[in-house]
């Protein structure tokens, strides 16, 4: 039986008292990439930090390649091949676009393999090229996303997460985050966890794809299938058919196989 690269099991993590995630399972394997889909407040964001480390679930298992890594440091766990992009980007505005790639693989010391990676990340967004010496704080939206993954790249992960890589950018540009996304996981067979809430573009890349809501999983499967869904057409396409029409929410979690 094949092990999952990434699995949770009954994760249930929390701010403080209140409980942000609650029951939660998935899985990724290797060389896939995975959707996650969920409103504001739904817990994805939370989901990829009780996966990358950066918080720690009261309850349940994380293993990343059959190893249990919940409440073990970030620091560790990005050492054993996790990389997170976070939502919001979050590169070093003080530092050049270079010097945000060379802190990306801060962890590595195989130094002509991480100069040939920089020219990888130059030819996958070519538009960072000619901004090598530029501070990212003063690149665009579209710019920083790219610069946000490509960093993330650098680290030479076995599974990358990306929190929101759509956010606040022009179709024009998801178009293009979203195909770079996919030459990644098909050209450098990266495996790849993705929370979004652009649904049609999220599941288009994807082999299969969870939904969240209010901290749960309600629905999973292939994403075809998910795309073709008509609870997933009237809450994240705007596509409403007959006999949903009115539907809150999904009061049992669905799952095709």
């Amino acid at each position: 039986m094949t092990v999952p690269l990434l699995e949770l099991r009954n994760i249930e993590t929390y701010y403080g008292p209140i409980m942000a995630i609650r029951g939660v399972s998935l899985h990724v394997d290797e060389g896939e990439i995975v959707t996650v889909l969920g409103a504001n407040g739904a817990g994805k964001t939370t989901l990829l930090k009780t996966a990358s480390g950066a918080l720690d679930s009261r309850k349940g298992q994380v293993l990343f390649d059959g190893v249990e890594i919940q409440r073990r440091d970030p620091d560790w766990v990005a050492r054993l091949g996790i990389a997170h992009v976070p939502e919001g980007r979050e590169v070093f505005p003080f530092l050049s676009v270079a010097e945000n790639l060379a802190m990306g693989a801060y962890n590595r010391n195989d130094r002509d393999a991480v100069a040939a990676d920089v020219d990888t990340v130059y030819d996958y967004f070519p538009g960072l090229r000619g901004l090598k010496t530029r501070m990212a704080g003063y690149l665009s939206g579209g710019e920083q996303q790219m610069l946000a993954i490509g960093r993330g790249f650098m680290a030479r992960p076995k599974l990358l997460l990306l929190d929101e890589p759509s956010l606040g950018l022009s179709p024009t540009l998801v178009d293009e985050i979203f195909a770079i996304i996919s030459l990644l996981n098909r050209e450098q067979g990266l495996t790849i966890l993705l929370v979004e809430q652009n649904a049609n573009v999220a599941l288009r890349v994807s082999a299969r794809g969870y939904v969240m809501e209010v901290g749960g999983m309600v629905m999973d499967g292939p994403s075809d299938q998910l795309l073709d869904s008509a609870d997933i057409k009237e809450f994240y396409l705007g596509k409403k058919e007959e006999g949903i029409r009115g539907r809150r929410r999904w009061k049992k979690r669905k799952t095709w196989r």
